[in-house]
This record gives structure tokens, sequence and C-alpha cells, in this order.
């Protein structure tokens, strides 16, 4: 696949809530994930291989009700793609919602996803 191919694919599955799927297809088993501003102690802070991005896509969703999430259109470039996340959540144990937008960025190597990185404004509400 090319780099547009996946990123329209991710975006595609993300938009209609099957992000699972975008995990199994597009990323490779060694894919790194990284979190903005996250404590470097954090153990979301960087995974590393798709066992330990599954165990922080958990903690996600045993965290957060997501109550709408909508992917952007990719934006392209050589290797590389990004989309703007727009979600609308409630963090489960403090009961606040809250509207957020994220960027994510992926780096794709032999059409898989081998690194995202996630940009966001970390604790503060739109």
């Amino acid at each position: 696949m090319t780099t547009q191919e996946v990123a329209d694919q991710l975006v595609k599955w993300c938009n209609e809530g099957n992000e699972a799927k975008c995990y199994q297809e597009l990323y490779s088993p060694d894919a790194v994930s990284w979190e903005m501003e996250a404590d470097p102690n954090d153990a979301m802070a960087k995974c590393v291989g798709m066992q330990e991005i599954q165990k922080k896509g958990e903690w996600w969703y045993e965290n957060f009700e997501v109550h709408s999430s909508k992917a952007s259109e990719p934006t392209v470039a050589d290797g590389y793609f990004t989309t703007r996340f727009d979600m609308d959540t409630t963090h489960k144990p403090s009961g606040q919602r809250s509207k957020m937008s994220e960027l994510g960025v992926y780096k794709v190597k032999d059409g898989k996803i081998t690194e995202e990185r996630f940009f966001y404004q970390n604790g503060e509400q739109q």
C-alpha cells in the first residue's frame, strides 16, 4: 500500500468506529506510539510494539466514554501523513465531559505504519 492508501484507510476505519481494524491491518508489529507532553515515567508515554499499543487503547476506553470522534481527510507528504481527530469524551473517573482536537502524525514504511505521534493541548478544555 502507498502512504496515501494507508492514510485513506485509517481515516475511513476510524470514522466508522473500527480502530481495531486499523491496528490489525495497517500497523507494523513493532510500531511505536508516542504521546505528547506525557510524563517520561508514564508507561503510556512511549509504547513499542502492538501489545503495548493495544494496552494503551484498552486504558483509553476504560477511562473515557467517547460520544463522538471524527478524523479529517489526511495530508500526505512522502512517507508521512497527518490527520486531525475531533473528539467529544467524558472522563469516566471524574465524570468531566470535554471536547478536544489532536493531530496524529504517522510514519509509513513498506506499506505499514511504523510510528505514530499525537499532539494536543494537555489538560485544557475548549
